[in-house]
């Protein structure tokens, strides 16, 4: 269940980010609005998950996980553009945070 939380709380993190690049320096309401409820079900459900999780497996994953899907939010939606060097680093934190999670003492709390 709080692996499921982790997800929630990446998926309303990534969400929320996509509403600040909406809301153009907050000048328009209604994605500001969205990213301040965003980020705020994110740390709420996230704040639930570290009940059970170990802190630094379950934000290497929220961060890392985050970095990785709006990245990609970016390069879909946004035109933003990607090379051979990007991908690699992406790739880099997606297999670190396996290291972590898998094959680490870290995650010792879950």
């Amino acid at each position: 269940m709080a692996w499921l939380l982790l997800a929630i709380a990446i998926v309303a993190e990534v969400f929320g980010t996509t509403m600040l690049k909406l809301s153009d320096g907050f000048s328009k309401p209604l994605p500001s609005l969205a990213f301040v409820i965003a980020y705020g079900i994110s740390f709420y459900v996230f704040s639930i998950a570290l009940k059970t999780l170990s802190i630094g497996s379950a934000y290497a994953t929220w961060a890392g996980v985050g970095l990785v899907l709006t990245a990609m939010v970016g390069i879909a939606f946004f035109n933003e553009k990607i090379d051979l060097i990007g991908i690699m680093g992406l790739t880099f934190i997606l297999v670190g945070i396996v290291l972590v999670n898998v094959f680490s003492e870290m995650n010792g709390g879950s």
